[in-house]
């Protein structure tokens, strides 16, 4: 396997031309003392949607490492795929983020399950993980539980993990596990017995995103209790530590924050407990890009604007089929959304002020911020207008990506 780098940001990319501009983000952050490694990620889902491939992405990461002179490591993902899509990622791809979504909650056959008790019942019926001040309780009840809720799921990993390690070679790639797509967040011992399980698989997983307390809406700030998360990170990177001493599983083996663009009430959370715990991560970044190019646009004027206001008054038109697909990522108050009419007066400050992620600001509205959030699919049909509006303006697009990585996100998270 490739050994990943304690710190690593996924950096997702549209239209797949910010990759230089994000990439100076990790070059400016290196001059600061602050290591931080690449990842550029996009789903079969958002290929579909813009009709790009995933060599693109392999493409846009080599051109800025080349541009750039980047010589540290670097990583194309295969993001939140399957047995069904993951063979056209197999060539472009050096990390997969394996997404077994379907599976959880379906029970594997009795003879699995019996296995999986088995073993787990070496643990006793007392376990203390260090780092975590009250010892948990495992019966037998627990244990088949967590078997019918996630020992199929990991078992339909491993069979993805083995399709590409046949046809890359096991120590070509980083996988990552994700189970965040589920309604309530894993208990302790829940992920520990999903670690378990995972290895039983044989899967050298370096990266598991749990699910966490709240809402991870799309490109808005965290929405839940903050002291209830603190506890939930810290004992997660506490079974972490303890499932690589316990289970022999990857010494790189860290957490994994998905929809983690724009968490700022988060970010100092995470940045204490990793500090303190001396651990990894991995932190998943996407969207934002996208509303930085418009950001852009905006600010340029002429053109840009009137695309930019553009996009907006096709997204409300096409509301509801836009956040059908995100509708468990997004919270939008329909009746805060300004109507087109208003939105094509404004000038180029109105509507960066209404878009940018600054809660500070009067203007800022989270509610216009999600629905351009889940709007590129518009900007994608304009075709050729709106991919040479990007061309034209790449140095104001350009600087609002960089310093929308590095400022708001790189920094607070890992500095």
């Amino acid at each position: 396997m490739l050994s990943i780098e304690p710190y690593t940001i996924g950096i997702g990319d549209r239209f797949a031309r910010q990759g230089r501009a994000q990439l100076e983000a990790l070059v400016q952050a290196k001059e600061v003392g602050i290591n931080v490694f690449p990842v550029w990620n996009k789903s079969y889902r958002e290929h579909t949607l813009i009709k790009t491939k995933p060599l693109d992405v392999r493409s846009e990461a080599d051109a800025a490492v080349r541009g750039l002179g980047w010589t540290g490591t670097y990583y194309v993902d295969a993001d939140h795929i399957s047995l069904k899509n993951v063979e056209g990622f197999i060539s472009a791809s050096n990390f997969f983020t394996i997404d077994v979504a379907d599976f959880t909650g379906q029970a594997a056959t009795p003879d699995a399950e019996e296995s999986f008790v088995k073993k787990a019942r070496s643990f006793g019926k007392t376990l203390s993980i260090p780092g975590i001040e009250r010892p948990f309780e495992i019966d037998e009840v627990g244990l088949r539980a967590a078997a019918r809720k996630f020992q199929l799921a990991m078992q339909e990993a491993g069979r993805i993990y083995r399709a590409i390690a046949a046809q890359k070679g096991a120590d070509n790639f980083v996988t990552e596990i994700s189970v965040d797509e589920t309604f309530t967040a894993q208990t302790p011992v829940e992920l520990l017995l999903i670690l378990a399980m995972i290895q039983m698989e044989g899967i050298p997983i370096q990266t598991i995103a749990p699910k966490f307390t709240g809402r991870f809406n799309k490109g808005i700030d965290y929405r839940g209790d903050l002291t209830q998360f603190d506890k939930e990170f810290d004992e997660d990177l506490s079974v972490i530590a303890f499932a690589i001493q316990e289970f022999g599983l990857p010494p790189t083996l860290k957490l994994s924050v998905h929809s983690g663009s724009d968490k700022f009430a988060l970010y100092p959370i995470i940045n204490r407990l990793i500090k303190r715990k001396n651990a990894a991560l991995h932190l998943k970044t996407a969207g934002t890009t996208w509303l930085e190019e418009l950001i852009g646009l905006a600010e340029a004027g002429g053109e840009g604007l009137e695309i930019a206001k553009g996009i907006y008054r096709q997204a409300f038109a096409r509301f509801d089929e836009l956040s059908a697909p995100y509708a468990a990522v997004i919270d939008i108050d329909k009746g805060q959304l300004p109507d087109p009419e208003t939105v094509g007066a404004w000038d180029s400050k109105t509507y960066i002020e209404t878009l940018r992620h600054v809660q500070s600001c009067q203007s800022y509205n989270p509610n216009v911020r999600q629905l351009l959030h889940i709007a590129f699919k518009v900007a994608a049909e304009m075709g050729e207008r709106f991919l040479q509006a990007l061309e034209a303006n790449e140095p104001v697009i350009a600087r609002n990506v960089t310093e929308n990585l590095l400022e708001r996100h790189i920094k607070p998270i890992f500095g």
